[in-house]
């Protein structure tokens, strides 16, 4: 938990929760907020089963499970391959195309030259190809004049993105199984805070959709899994324009470790369908294995 990414305050409160679900099961829990001793930490633990509740960068790129491999420690969540795959939103999309799940036109692009003009009509969105939780996530409006202003911050290569209008909805998948489906409902972008604030967004649990809408949100997130090749749990998020029925529904980008905050989606899916937090976490711990 916790570790050096742009994520680090989610991935510590993910972590919280996780390791009082796991002790109120009985589990005997150690934290480790890795750093450049991660290797020697644990040795020294020696941990029957790693629960990783890391999130962006290094802990669900494929890094952190490569070295947990090497260490022959079974561990929770997707391996190296899916979770690099997963997190590298412009090759993720290439391999939703090819299993036919429908996605938005994206391009790469030096960040200089976003900052200097529209490389796609407007509207569109600019993020980092590889961050999730909506960090450095800038919505170019609809007759916008001027590009985006970047930070600094953001990637010297980000993706831009047409937008895709309509609801935002989320489906997790445990294992094999696709849970239900949430509609997120906003006062405006459905952005950092509005996922992690207290208030900052609704969650509408099963969503108020047509059953061929909601039905294809299940098919899509578990078709999704597959084709990333994820394993244990995993959340797929959509944007669906009411107004152009099923072609309106646009799969946005899956998440091999969904946050397990108290605002979290995959836990309140899980809840609703009769699966506690503890349970959830006990489930993931003996899912865990090598060679994923």
């Amino acid at each position: 938990m916790g570790g050096p990414s742009a994520e680090r305050e989610v991935s510590l409160s993910t972590g919280k929760g996780c390791v009082a679900a796991l002790r109120s099961e009985g589990y005997e829990v150690v934290e480790v907020d890795p750093g450049a001793d991660v290797v020697s930490r644990l040795m020294a633990e020696e941990p029957d089963v790693v629960f990783n509740a890391l999130h962006g960068r290094w802990g669900e790129d494929g890094c952190i499970q490569g070295l947990l491999e090497w260490m022959g420690l079974p561990y929770t969540h997707s391996g190296v391959l899916s979770s690099a795959l997963a997190m590298d939103k412009q090759r993720s999309k290439d391999v939703f195309r090819a299993v036919g799940l429908p996605v938005v036109d994206s391009v790469l692009a030096p960040r200089d030259t976003v900052r200097q003009r529209h490389v796609m009509d407007p509207p569109y969105v600019v993020k980092p190809n590889n961050e999730g939780s909506s960090v450095g996530v800038y919505l170019v409006q609809e007759g916008s004049n001027a590009p985006p202003a970047l930070s600094d911050d953001m990637p010297e290569t980000v993706m831009v993105e047409a937008f895709a209008p309509g609801r935002e909805m989320t489906t997790t998948v445990m294992g094999d199984r696709a849970l239900t489906v949430t509609d997120i409902l906003t006062d405006g972008w459905y952005d950092y805070d509005a996922k992690y604030k207290e208030g900052g967004s609704r969650h509408v649990i099963p969503a108020d959709v047509p059953a061929e809408i909601f039905d294809a949100c299940l098919d899509y997130a578990l078709r999704a899994h597959v084709a990333l090749g994820c394993r244990g749990l995993s959340r797929t998020d959509f944007r669906w324009d009411e107004s152009r029925g099923l072609e309106g529904l646009i799969l946005l980008e899956t998440n091999t470790q969904p946050g397990m905050t108290p605002t979290s989606l995959s836990p309140e899916q899980a809840q609703h369908c009769g699966i506690s937090f503890g349970q959830l976490c006990r489930w993931m711990v003996e899912d865990a294995s090598c060679d994923r």
